[in-house]
């Protein structure tokens, strides 16, 4: 009894979290808050260093809804590299070709750059959660289409290991291009512009 009651009062707490301005967070908004803290706090320090209780304060909530939202760290991480891959697997559906595909996948790193650290980072992660390995998978798939979806003459013979070059090239750029290691290569130029070419000698169209 005494549990229940506990548990109760717990998901009282929760439904009345309030936010910044005073008013009641909704449980949708709620859990977004503590998403959007931790983007700016790994786009700021990094995800490693990323702790619950430093979340709850930056959302102006208590110190038990992250945790009530998300159980721990992994399960915060892990729903924000999911959103991530379902992000990425949409704008990669939205390519006209391979090319576009990897300027897009460039695209996506630049503007979600916190997303893009924790995706690729298992060790964080809790790897089988169902909700992120279909996210993965829709991501993977869309690439996939991309690239068989050049001709033959145009990426070789082999599609798997075309697949692993596109990705390489465009998530290799990306991460280069993220820790400023291709500012002085990149200049004043697009970083897209700069990627758009280097695609160009790699991945050709059949004449």
């Amino acid at each position: 009894m005494r549990r229940t009651l506990l548990t109760m009062s717990s998901s009282k707490a929760s439904a009345t979290e309030k936010g910044p301005s005073g008013r009641p967070y909704h449980h949708g908004d709620l859990r977004r808050a503590i998403l959007t803290a931790a983007l700016d706090a790994i786009a700021a320090d990094g995800p490693s260093g990323l702790s619950l209780r430093d979340l709850a304060r930056r959302a102006g909530v208590s110190h038990a809804a992250p945790a009530h939202h998300f159980k721990d760290r992994a399960g915060l991480l892990t729903a924000i590299a999911a959103e991530g891959f379902g992000l990425l697997a949409t704008a990669l559906r939205a390519a006209a070709d391979l090319e576009e595909a990897g300027v897009r996948y460039v695209h996506f790193a630049r503007e979600h750059p916190a997303h893009f650290q924790v995706m690729f980072a298992p060790e964080l992660l809790r790897t089988g959660d169902l909700e992120l390995t279909t996210a993965r998978a829709l991501a993977s798939d869309a690439l996939r289409e991309a690239v068989t979806a050049v001709p033959a003459e145009g990426r070789g013979t082999d599609a798997r290991l075309a697949g692993i070059a596109a990705w390489s090239l465009a998530h290799g750029f990306a991460t280069l291009l993220l820790s400023h290691n291709l500012d002085d290569p990149v200049g004043e130029q697009d970083p897209e512009e700069v990627f758009r070419k280097l695609a160009g000698m790699l991945f050709r169209h059949a004449e």
